[in-house]
């Protein structure tokens, strides 16, 4: 193999040749590395060391100091504001980015000009500043200056947390159009709730046909939106339409069963106020045996307990409890046994009830899928992160159950 043994050897020539350029280009960037940082001064040193250790407040110091001896270090006034505002002293964040900012219109360049990119860098990080602090006023004329520019994206985004903050559902749904993502399907979710939002709003004040408006914008955006449907049943009773509340709520089966829970309760109330509280039980019956759920183990407990009786609760909650062992099953089952059992036995049954009841309210609780917040109730748009439908109506147990 000639042709082989000629290419290995060229390898062979070639190889020392690259280690020399390597060693070379290497050199060139370590002394230009140490030509950099002579012109740094040793306290943005100290303050790197202090990060590093995980000592924020004396990197603060340092910083300080760094920026004090040199302010030419316009990307060290940048790092210093994000400190102050993610350790919550957002006055001072204000007052690094302003500085920064004032540069800017610094006509005599006596204070160090900033670049176009470095204004808009500064103004985002004020409008940032001004938004943790709650002055939303603020923070929106600095993000409505910044549209159009090349931040204008980081702008748009902003601008939607903002509204949402401040409940402007109309100039939410309105940026929430204008982000690019919109066209690949993926705000649908949120302009739906905007609607909703609308809805609801309309509702309590009993304007429905603005509440109809809103709930057939959100059913076109999101045609799977929940809320919306549910939202539906709610101005159909407000226009003392029962037999419609009903067929609306039905519907949440096939939208997304996890979110029957929401809604038995209601739909049990609507079918008493049609006479037919048995038609009713038998189809949240049906529910609970495709789509078995806690909360919807509650809705049905009760209702067998007041329709059917003690005894029919306690063989409702005994059988799910061996197709679903759970702690807060658990719970309704020593309720439901209390309940039948010989008047002797039930002082020691509500003991172990009472002691089974305080575990349970570790795990009664709801969680966001995205960022892990738990509340005892349910939200729409978590608490905590802001997400849209975040929370699913399922106990933490729940998830803690499945693989």
């Amino acid at each position: 193999m000639p042709g082989g043994f000629e290419i290995q050897l060229w390898w062979l020539l070639a190889l020392p040749l690259f280690f020399v350029f390597g060693w070379v280009a290497a050199r060139i960037d370590i002394k230009h590395l140490v030509r950099e940082s002579r012109t740094l001064p040793r306290s943005y040193f100290k303050g790197l060391n202090f990060l590093l250790n995980e000592q924020p407040d004396k990197a603060i110091e340092a910083f300080i100091e760094a920026a004090k001896i040199d302010p030419e270090t316009i990307e060290l006034h940048f790092a210093l504001g994000n400190l102050f505002r993610r350790r919550g002293e957002v006055d001072r964040a204000i007052r690094v980015h302003q500085n920064l900012i004032e540069r800017s219109n610094d006509v005599e360049g006596q204070l160090g000009q900033l670049s176009d990119e470095q204004r808009l860098h500064a103004l985002s990080e004020l409008g940032q500043d001004y938004l943790k602090a709650g002055l939303l006023d603020h923070a929106e004329d600095i993000f409505v200056k910044l549209r159009g520019t090349q931040r204008d994206e980081e702008a748009l985004r902003f601008l939607l947390e903002i509204y949402q903050q401040g409940k402007d559902w109309p100039r939410s749904i309105e940026i929430a159009r204008s982000l690019p993502e919109h066209a690949g399907h993926l705000w649908q979710k949120e302009i739906a709730n905007f609607h909703c939002e609308l809805a609801a709003s309309a509702l309590l004040h009993g304007q429905l046909v603005e509440a109809h408006h809103h709930l057939d914008a959100a059913l076109a955006v999101n045609r799977k939106c929940v809320r919306a449907t549910l939202l539906q049943g709610e101005v159909a009773l407000a226009e003392n339409d029962t037999a419609a509340a009903i067929e609306f709520w039905k519907r949440i089966e096939q939208q997304s069963p996890v979110y029957l829970s929401l809604v038995a309760p209601k739909l049990l109330e609507a079918f008493r106020k049609e006479g037919r509280e048995e038609a009713g039980m038998r189809l949240l019956r049906g529910w609970f045996a495709e789509h078995p759920s806690l909360d919807l183990l509650d809705t049905v407990y009760h209702s067998e307990f007041q329709s059917a009786g003690p005894e029919a609760a306690y063989r409702l909650v005994r059988d799910e409890l061996r197709r679903n062992p759970t702690l807060l099953g658990l719970d309704k089952f020593y309720e439901a046994q209390t309940q039948i059992a010989p008047q002797e036995q039930r002082a020691d049954l509500e003991l172990v009830k009472n002691l089974i009841h305080t575990h349970t309210r570790r795990v009664a609780r709801y969680r966001c899928d995205s960022c892990g917040f738990k509340a005892r109730q349910f939200y729409w748009r978590c608490p905590a992160c802001g997400g849209w439908e975040t929370y699913l109506p399922k106990r933490t147990e729940e998830f803690d159950l499945q693989p």
